[in-house]
């Protein structure tokens, strides 16, 4: 609680000088009366309050701010309580002082559904569509909805804190986690960020914006370098994070794995320290990304509180005190960062506050509705000649692909969910449609084996796999732990038992029963150690494995092998592994013997059937073909990129969408991906479908808009390039020698696109519905832009077709002239409109001085916003290259601002 003598009302902003007044002996403060005149003008952060001296007995005038009570606290604790503070207990909690007062409280991913405690077979959950899916929305009503159901599904998992949204721009098509993540527009993503932040706040959840800064790859993600200059990063990279936390506020922060600018993100000073406490004033909690803390004393220093996970590498005890006795730590820093751990536990369970509740589900056909009318509005119409959608009349529908029957509903990676049901494309056809169905698999896009899952049995009868745990690393005597998991994705990272940490060994007993007789193939992943052996006798030895693959972020590579097995004879299936870091020469950079043990176990029966003639000749059959193709979680992924544009494998996906769109002129082509994927056969297809991954309603969502049950409405938050070389960061993808230079500046997405004059295989913003629309002429309010005083334009928009639909109503600023240069045009308002036939509604889009200016590096020390006296064109569109109407408005004067 900071005391404040009304005779001088100004509030104090210097945080240091904050934390000194509140050092200072009570009846040092002078008792004012206060009087309407002198009753000082109070943030939204500040409370008027009655304090009595404790010195005098009198009441005197205070300003209680919210961090009032943990910063207090912190000050009371001990240095040794105060360091403990700064890492995490264990993987997902902070450390607790009961006796003090100060619970744990307990993170959760993440951004498409609340996880709880576990990487895999954790509890049920609801998994919502992907970011990029949720984008393609465009609809900040319904993302605040989204981030409320998130809050009361984070606390169905016992959890306080989401880590989440994912705010990195997609740099390039190949990123591993666009999927995760909004959008190529720093705008649209701070403004859905800004949203679904506020929904999930509105539970007392604390949402956790990441990754800051320049997460744009998984390539080398601990190592690589970004090379961003400035003005790039001002208006690109970090103003998705100004966006969220001027208009949402929210409440934690994640720092990124990668380094920026030749230092690690959690200890940059220029964008923790400089811009987002000291120019943005934010007064949230910062953690790392799990393992992304380097050293000690430059994150606190930085303003990174809380390490992640614990038990800690960087902040033990005698670490933090050697630094503060080097003086590169002071303890003013140190408590700081206390206060701020315990402001977070403050705003989300309190101090004080009750025992981690257990976790539950909490499956509702609220959420469920929510999820998939998500999906529907996210399903993006790229291309629908001669309507072929939505399907009418049809008596018999073939079905196509490899992921008709899978349920294709997110990326891999923290993104996942065990989720309380799954609904595949053809469960949701099947469910809407009353003639005949066919169904031809045509191609296998799997990146690795299928789990061998639907083929185990465990020991005791049940469906899965028995998992013992042994402490150390010899299986010696008996299992410490045992373990029933269902998946036989074994990745421990999380769920190994404390019992037997920190080295330990596990085995995988399960029992495999062919359905088919055949030469079938099994596959194998470790992170340490393993071997496998069959009916007794050693298959797989990966033992010393020292080829690193993509599966668990720090498994080996698959290994392979085949054997002829009968039907319905069942084998012996046994994995030996431990928790040994691998490869060996590893262990000198991690410095530890130990890490994160698990495995992957993958299993295929020999396919014997031509596929692709299968899939042309249930085409010709058909009235309409449905072909549902694209990527998966394996595919697309924390933890590493994409390596080509192209859809997988080897351009089976191409051949088989070649031969069905010769096979049958009504062929429908769906596609499944996060991101961007190659389109040869774009001009010959007369429909296509970007169904994005759309958490547990996928398969309902995509059957309601594929028989007009609804119209489609998404518009693509990120552009479709015709190849891979058109990109933006092709030049510059994935860096060399551990620098990604981001050398195309503030040009990526459409800026680049519409710049080099490259015309996209379908723009940014692009989107069709089952009607049209017609676009009146805007009306603008005003026509002068100041700094205090922004414009509205008002669009009348009418439905000039037979169907019900949204349309997404578009407004991009031009620059006429500018000082430095600036791209053709900037996405800075947008409006969703629902409309019936012959519906006529206007929509309203607002602009103000950050719709205007940019970062000149060259005004004051550290550079400056700035909107320059001048012309301005405002241009009303359906995407980013179909443009309705332009009209303009002006600056009279130049004005600058740093926040």
């Amino acid at each position: 609680m900071s005391e404040i003598d009304l005779g001088n009302p100004s509030p104090i902003e210097n945080e240091e000088a904050r934390l000194d007044n509140i050092k200072q002996p009570a009846f040092q403060v002078q008792p004012v009366v206060p009087s309407p005149s002198l009753t000082p003008t109070l943030t939204p952060k500040e409370k008027p309050v009655d304090y009595t001296n404790s010195m005098t007995g009198k009441k005197i005038f205070t300003l209680e701010k919210p961090d009032d009570r943990a910063r207090e606290l912190a000050a009371k604790l001990s240095l040794e309580e105060q360091i403990s503070l700064l890492a995490a207990a264990d993987f997902w909690r902070t450390v607790a002082f009961p006796d003090k007062g100060i619970p744990s409280i307990k993170t959760t991913d993440g951004p498409c559904g609340a996880r709880g405690e576990f990487f895999t077979n954790g509890t049920p959950a609801a998994l919502f569509p992907c970011g990029i899916s949720l984008a393609a929305t465009w609809n900040m009503d319904l993302m605040e909805e989204v981030g409320r159901h998130l809050g009361d599904e984070t606390k169905a998992r016992g959890a306080n804190v989401l880590l989440a949204p994912t705010v990195c721009m997609h740099r390039s098509p190949l990123g591993g986690r666009n999927f995760e993540s909004y959008s190529e527009d720093p705008y649209l993503t701070g403004k859905l960020a800004a949203a679904y932040i506020r929904g999930v706040q509105s539970k007392g959840i604390a949402a956790t914006i990441k990754h800051f800064l320049g997460n744009e790859q998984e390539t080398e993600r601990q190592a690589y370098d970004a090379i961003i200059a400035e003005r790039p990063l001002r208006e690109i990279y970090l103003k998705p994070f100004e966006i969220a936390i001027r208009e949402a506020s929210p409440w934690a922060l994640m720092s990124a794995y990668n380094m920026v600018n030749g230092i690690h993100a959690d200890e940059y000073e220029h964008s923790l320290k400089e811009i987002l406490r000291g120019e943005w004033g934010w007064d949230g909690a910062i953690m790392s990304d799990w393992t992304g803390t380097y050293a000690t004393a430059p994150s606190i220093r930085a303003g990174v509180d809380l390490e992640m996970p614990g038990p800690t590498k960087w902040r033990k005890l005698d670490q933090v005190l050697e630094c503060l006795e080097r003086g590169e730590v002071t303890r003013e820093q140190i408590e700081r960062a206390a206060g701020n751990v315990l402001y977070l536990v403050d705003r989300t369970k309190g101090l004080d506050g009750a025992p981690e509740p257990p976790e539950r589900s909490n499956n509702n056909p609220e959420t469920s509705n929510l999820i998939r009318q998500a999906g529907i509005e996210g399903l993006t119409l790229l291309k629908n000649e001669n309507n072929v959608l939505p399907i009418r009349n049809a008596t018999k529908i073939a079905l196509i692909g490899p992921n008709v029957k899978r349920a294709i509903a997110t990326g891999g990676g923290s993104a996942g969910v065990n989720p309380y049901y799954l609904t595949t494309p053809w469960d949701g056809i099947r469910s809407r449609f009353d003639g005949e169905l066919t169904f031809a698999k045509g191609v296998d896009n799997s990146k690795w084996l299928p789990l061998a899952s639907p083929y185990c049995t465990a020991p005791d009868g049940q469906s899965g796999v028995r998992l013992e745990y042994y402490r150390g690393d010899r299986f010696k005597g008996e299992p410490a732990v045992v373990q029933h998991k269902v998946s036989t994705d074994l990745w421990l990272w999380d769920s190994a038992p404390k019992d037997v940490l920190p080295d330990y060994s596990f085995k995988v007993k399960t029992t495999i029963t062919p359905k088919t007789s055949g030469n079938h193939t099994f596959s194998f992943a470790s992170v340490g150690p393993g071997r496998v052996f069959i009916n007794g006798e050693l298959f797989i030895d990966n033992w010393d494995w020292i080829e690193e693959g993509e599966a668990m972020f720090s498994a080996s590579q698959d290994v392979l092998k085949s054997i002829y097995l009968e039907e319905g004879k069942p084998i012996e299936f046994l994995v030996e592994s431990t928790n040994e870091v691998r490869p060996a020469s590893k262990v000198s950079v991690l410095g530890r013997r130990y890490d994160y043990g698990g495995c992957r176990i993958g299993y295929q029966e020999e396919d014997k059937v031509d596929r692709l003639q299968e899939a042309a000749d249930a085409a010709t059959e058909a009235n309409y073909a449905v072909l549902i193709v694209g990527l998966d979680a394996e595919w697309e992924s924390e933890g590493y990129d994409r390596q080509t544009m192209d859809l997988p494998k080897n351009g089976s996906q191409d051949r088989l969408i070649e031969a069905v769109l010769a096979a049958n002129p009504n062929t429908v082509v769906v596609n499944q991906s996060g991101t961007p994927v190659t389109m040869p056969w774009a001009d010959k297809a007369p429909a296509i479908l970007q169904a994005w991954y759309q958490g547990m309603e996928a398969g309902n969502a995509l059957a309601d808009v594929l028989f007009g049950n609804q119209s489609p409405s998404g518009k693509l938050p990120t552009t479709f390039p015709s190849r891979i070389e058109d990109n933006p960061a092709y030049h510059n993808w994935p860096g060399e020698n551990l620098k990604t230079v981001y050398g195309e500046g503030i040009y990526i997405g459409y800026r680049h696109y519409e710049r080099s004059k490259i015309v996209p295989l379908f723009p940014f913003g692009h989107g069709l519905t089952y009607t049209t629309f017609d676009y009146g002429i805007p009306t603008l309010h005003n026509t002068i832009l100041t700094e205090s005083e922004g414009i509205t334009v008002t669009v009348p928009v009418t439905n000039t077709g037979s169907v019900p639909a949204s349309e997404i109503v578009q407004a991009y600023v031009k620059d006429v002239k500018s000082t430095l240069p600036r791209p053709e045009k900037e996405l800075q308002a947008f409006g969703k409109v629902s409309l019936q036939p012959g519906e006529t509604k206007t929509v309203d889009l607002k602009l103000d001085k950050y719709s205007i200016g940019y970062f000149d590096t060259s005004l004051g020390q550290t550079g400056a916003w700035i909107a320059e006296e001048g012309a301005f064109e405002l241009l009303i569109g359906a995407s980013s290259a179909d443009i309705r109407w332009k009209t303009n408005f002006e600056v009279k004067e130049s004005f600058q601002w740093i926040f």
